[in-house]
This record gives C-alpha cells, structure tokens and sequence, in this order.
C-alpha cells in the first residue's frame, strides 16, 4: 500500500508565528527544536509542512497526533527523516507504514512531500 501527502506554506507566515515561545514548544519536538536551533525560517516552515503532510499521509489530518510527535531530522548526509512518538508512532505502526520524505523551499515557500508505504524498501 501507498499513499501521499503533500502541503505548502507561506515562509513568513512560519516566520512570524515561531517568534512566539508557545508556538515552537506546540509545534516542534525537542530534538527537532534543537537541530532547528541556528536554522533559519525556512527550515521551521519545511518541518511544519512535513507534519501536515504526514497527516495527509495516515489519513488522519492534525487531529490524529501531537504535531510535536512528529519530528523533523536529518541524518549525517542531511537527508531527511521522521523521528515518531506517542499517537504518531501507533498510527504508523498500526498502518505498518514506512515513510519517504522530501523537503524544498523558495524564497517565499516551503513545501514538504510524504510518501507512506507498506513492504520492503
């Protein structure tokens, strides 16, 4: 099985709502928000896209989980991945879902592309 969940967002929308302290901590884990740390506007707007299409992915939408159980990393190449926690985790595992994720931006968009799926890699 296979399914997709794409999102886009407007950088500064992201930019303007992570000044807030509330926000980052509602939003972001907390590994994510320490690689997100040095990181520009940009990297926090992708992450966010990442999390809305992992919501499309499971077919949840962003009721389903906590955003912050849906991390953002990156490995030593700098190629993205999901680090899953609590609701997330049991989605996936429930679904038996592995994920494939791409992430890009503009100058004034971020989008994210998640690609769930089932079998060998």
């Amino acid at each position: 099985m296979i399914s997709n969940g794409i999102d886009l967002v407007e950088i500064e929308k992201v930019e303007k709502a992570i000044e807030s302290e509330s926000f980052r901590k509602r939003v972001y884990g907390e590994a994510e928000l320490r690689e997100l740390e040095n990181k520009r506007a940009e990297s926090y707007a992708a992450a966010f896209c990442a999390k809305e299409a992992f919501s499309k992915a499971v077919g949840t939408g962003l009721s389903g989980f906590d955003l912050r159980e849906v991390e953002v990393l990156h490995d030593e190449n700098g190629k993205p991945f999901f680090k899953l926690s609590g609701r997330a985790k049991e989605l996936a595992d429930e679904l038996s879902f592995d994920f494939a994720l791409s992430l890009t931006h503009t100058k004034d968009y971020a989008a994210a592309m998640v690609t769930a799926f089932t079998g060998e890699k």
